[in-house]
């Protein structure tokens, strides 16, 4: 009986979810200033890792018209990564003068980041793994791949770096007021 209850005790503990608040994460701009994710509460954000040098990198414009349509409920942050094809491999200095000589980009845009292995921002841990975020397991396939979440910071999904940030698939689960 004993050993019973040691089974069902650790069974239980398996399938708890450790579900966290995305609103509990902060990261750093561009410049190095602080951003608190809790600050967006009230309003989606879509999460971008981006990168110069990439055949998706004229999702830029794309990105920075979602942007400026619905900004009053939606923050667009973008994350340069330099993991995929090394095709970021410039300063933070650099990488925000391309994004604004080349795309007129005024959404938020990080520090470099890792979005997979040992150096994983915590941003990323949170979007790519159920045991924090609650609802899906995944993981960055490319540059451009989109993360979005709801007003209450939770995650609804994630889309490749084929779906262009205008694509209904992203616009239909957004509830503009």
């Amino acid at each position: 009986m004993k050993s019973f209850l040691i089974v069902l005790m650790l069974f239980c503990t398996m399938s708890v979810q450790y579900k966290e608040n995305i609103h509990n994460i902060s990261i750093k701009d561009i410049d190095g200033n602080l951003i608190e994710l809790s600050s967006f509460k009230g309003k989606y954000i879509l999460f971008v890792n981006v990168a110069s040098n990439c055949g998706f990198t004229k999702q830029y414009a794309d990105l920075q018209a979602l942007y400026q349509k619905y900004m009053s409920d939606l923050v667009i942050i973008g994350l340069p990564c330099n993991q995929f094809g090394a095709q970021e491999p410039a300063r933070e200095e650099e990488i925000k003068q391309f994004c604004t000589k080349n795309f007129g980009v005024s959404f938020i845009l990080t520090e470099k980041i890792d979005v997979k292995g040992n150096n994983i921002s915590p941003l990323y841990t949170w979007l790519t793994d159920k045991k924090y975020n609650g609802v899906l397991n995944s993981s960055v396939k490319w540059n451009f791949q989109k993360y979005l979440v709801d007003r209450d910071g939770e995650l609804i999904n994630y889309f490749y770096s084929t779906t262009n940030p205008l694509s209904d698939k992203i616009t239909s689960l957004i509830i503009f007021e």
